[in-house]
């Protein structure tokens, strides 16, 4: 049966992860109620829904740590004074350095976060194992204690940043396909759909990486691709201690957090699996990838003899699911300079959950007063040149 969807709106945003509902949710707190969300499949049902849910403020620019650290203070906002369950637990975050070079950049970073009162302390060898009594000490120099950040069910999230924009107005509209955007003089007007088109004042696309081919097919530069992104679950570990911080070890290519008695251990590699060589599938929600442990095991063995209790456990869940990079690590925001009033929220390079706050206030504030409320050049969707669009 077909959706009963409007014929205009003042804003369409493609994609219902949880970067299009906070767009949603902050046009909303402004006042802008005439809004229309629309999600191929449901809510999550891309990227969002196998996110690890890690919230951390402390990022390499100034700008990106600021909207970081508001993340983080919405979701536990949402949770406690709005009462949207959000999971969201300030269990804090402990970042390893392995040599002087990488306890240089931690230092530098933690002095940034300072300026933003960000809560962030550098600490040594002793005093981090000891925050993570599973840590093998070795060859550890020191590293950077953040009590501020924490973990969260990205579900859950979008859910409560959903039902918030709904109370406010907005409409989102589940099964509704976009096929294209409709253009007319330079200028976004709208979306066709499986089901009919909608006229549209601004188009916003937030549909993670499907977003390089809805932008390639009107003349927009979305440069970015899907990668493979692989995690573990572990079988409970006896005597864990509960609430221990988010770890990460950027040396050894990890990062571990704590979940229900077991321990999740995600990985970058630094030779990453691009996916979607020859296009994305569109059918597919909850995508799952196939295993692959002669990739992951070299990092899984630098894990192991970091936190030696892995060696020891079983792993119940070997998990696989593509998520969007962009060429510089940093995601692509704001107008495009191809289009007038086509704007994007996508490309998060795998930190969605921890971005999407900011991400999602800051751009409702450039759609409504039509200008940047600060400067977000590190990750305006300007700064990309044409051929950083290749498959290359």
């Amino acid at each position: 049966m077909a959706k009963q969807i409007p014929e205009r709106a003042q804003v369409v945003i493609i994609g219902g992860g949880i970067v299009g509902a906070s767009v949603a949710y902050h046009l909303a707190e402004l006042g802008w109620s005439d809004v229309v969300l629309l999600e191929r499949h449901t809510l999550t049902s891309g990227t969002t829904w196998h996110a690890a849910g890690l919230v951390g403020c402390l990022r390499a620019t100034h700008n990106m740590t600021r909207l970081a650290a508001y993340s983080a203070e919405l979701y536990e906002s949402l949770e406690l004074d709005m009462g949207h369950a959000t999971g969201f637990r300030k269990v804090g975050s402990l970042s390893v350095a392995d040599n002087p070079e990488r306890m240089e950049e931690l230092v530098r970073g933690a002095s940034m976060a300072n300026t933003f009162d960000v809560d962030v302390k550098v600490i040594t060898a002793e005093d981090l194992c000891g925050r993570y009594p599973l840590l093998n000490p070795e060859g550890i120099v020191g590293g950077v204690w953040l009590p501020g950040d924490g973990q969260a069910s990205p579900v859950d999230t979008t859910m409560a940043l959903a039902a918030v924009a709904k109370e406010n107005g907005v409409r989102i509209l589940e099964g509704v396909s976009v096929e294209r955007i409709r253009t007319a003089d330079g200028r976004a007007i709208g979306v066709d759909t499986d089901q009919g088109p909608i006229d549209a004042e601004h188009v916003v696309t937030a549909a993670g990486m499907w977003s390089h081919q809805l932008g390639r097919d009107i003349g927009v530069n979305i440069p970015l691709h899907a990668c493979e992104h692989f995690y573990l679950v572990t079988e409970p570990i006896p005597d864990l201690p509960s609430g221990l911080p988010i770890l990460r070890d950027t040396d050894n290519c990890i990062y571990v957090k704590e979940e229900a008695g077991r321990l999740m251990v995600g990985a970058f590699e630094p030779v990453a699996k691009p996916f979607g060589m020859e296009g994305l599938p569109t059918d597919q929600p909850f995508m799952q990838l196939d295993e692959d442990w002669e990739h992951l095991a070299p990092v899984y063995e630098a894990a192991c003899e970091r936190i030696p209790a892995l060696s020891d456990v079983g792993i119940r869940l070997f998990f696989n699911g593509p998520e969007s990079f962009t060429p510089d690590d940093r995601y692509l925001l704001g107008e495009t300079p191809e289009l007038r009033n086509h704007w994007v929220a996508t490309g998060f390079n795998s930190i969605g959950m921890q971005s999407a706050g900011g991400a999602g206030k800051v751009l409702a504030e450039w759609i409504v007063n039509g200008r940047p409320p600060m400067d977000l050049w590190d990750v305006d969707v300007r700064r990309m040149q044409p051929f950083q669009t290749n498959r290359r």
